[in-house]
C-alpha cells in the first residue's frame, strides 16, 4: 500500500508559475504527474524514475520541469509560463508491485 500526499494547487494568472508537490509514504522507483480537465480525459503530464530520468508531455516540454528528493519520497512539478489551457486538476501517480496508486489530486488553475 502506498499513500500519496499533493499540495501546491491554486489560482494563478497566465503567465504564472506554481509548484506542485508529492509526497509518497515510501520509496518508489517511478513517479509521475497527470492531469485532467473538465470534460476531458486524464492525460500525462511528465514523469521521473529513481534515476532522474524524465519524460514530457509535447504540450508542457519546455515549461514544466518535475524533479524529485529521493530522501523525502517526494516529487515536485516546477510549472512555469502557465497557461488557461493548464488548468485541471493535478493527479499524482506511482506503478509499484503491479498496482496503480493516485493522490486525491490538486486543482490548478490558470485565469486571469
Amino acid at each position: 500500500q502506498v499513500q500519496l500526499v499533493e499540495s501546491g494547487g491554486g489560482l494563478v494568472q497566465p503567465g504564472g508559475s506554481l509548484r506542485l508537490s508529492c509526497t509518497a509514504s515510501r520509496s518508489i522507483a517511478s513517479m509521475g504527474w497527470y492531469r485532467q480537465a473538465p470534460g476531458k480525459q486524464r492525460e500525462l503530464v511528465a514523469t521521473i524514475t529513481g534515476r532522474g530520468g524524465t519524460n514530457y508531455a509535447d504540450s508542457v516540454k519546455g515549461r514544466f520541469t518535475i524533479s524529485r528528493d529521493n530522501a523525502k519520497n517526494t516529487a515536485y512539478l516546477h510549472m512555469n509560463s502557465l497557461k488557461p489551457e493548464d488548468t485541471a486538476v493535478y493527479y499524482c501517480h506511482v506503478f509499484t508491485s503491479g498496482v496503480a496508486y493516485w493522490g486525491q489530486g490538486t486543482q490548478v488553475t490558470v485565469s486571469s
